[in-house]
């Protein structure tokens, strides 16, 4: 059985616009997946660690037949081949993929807690995320919609279509 999963794609190290397209081009080669949609990139401001370069932010819907755990191990794969480091907690990355949400699934473990548990407050996935599905509504968070327009958006500026620039 195949359902709707929600990614949101990050990085601020190295050409992070290019990362982010790739790694957008690498979910769609994921077994059993595909990708529906594509948000528009966002460049935005640090978040938790302020002394780092801007990022560039986007989100994917995709339809996948793997199971979250799957998925988050398929995401974890494609971000370590992209030269991802975990050094420092919100600190930079050449990308980061964050499994948001899946349709139908409430998860809290040791390693994966769906929906997100964070997305209300960070703008910088809330406007990737509405740009594919601003009425989702997140269990215990609220409509998509609504969240981003009580987020703090300074900062956050859209760069257009996810794709290279020329």
């Amino acid at each position: 059985m195949s359902i709707a999963a929600y990614v949101a794609l990050g990085g601020n190290l190295g050409e992070p616009q290019r990362q982010v397209v790739d790694a957008m081009d690498a979910l769609a080669r994921l077994p059993s997946t595909r990708v529906l949609r594509r948000s528009r990139l966002y460049r935005t401001p640090p978040w938790g660690v302020l002394e780092q370069p801007p990022f560039v932010n986007a989100a994917v819907l995709l339809q996948t037949a793997l199971e979250p755990h799957a998925l988050l191990d398929a995401l974890l794969a494609i971000e370590q081949r992209a030269g991802r480091v975990r050094a420092e907690r919100n600190g930079p990355r050449t990308l980061d993929l964050d499994l948001l949400h899946m349709d139908g699934v409430q998860l809290a473990d040791a390693r994966l807690t769906l929906p997100h548990p964070r997305i209300g407050e960070r703008a910088f996935v809330l406007l990737p995320l509405a740009d594919l599905a601003p009425d989702l509504v997140l269990p215990g968070q609220g409509r998509v919609a609504d969240l981003l327009a009580a987020a703090d958006k300074r900062g956050c500026e859209c760069l257009g279509e996810a794709r290279l620039a020329e």
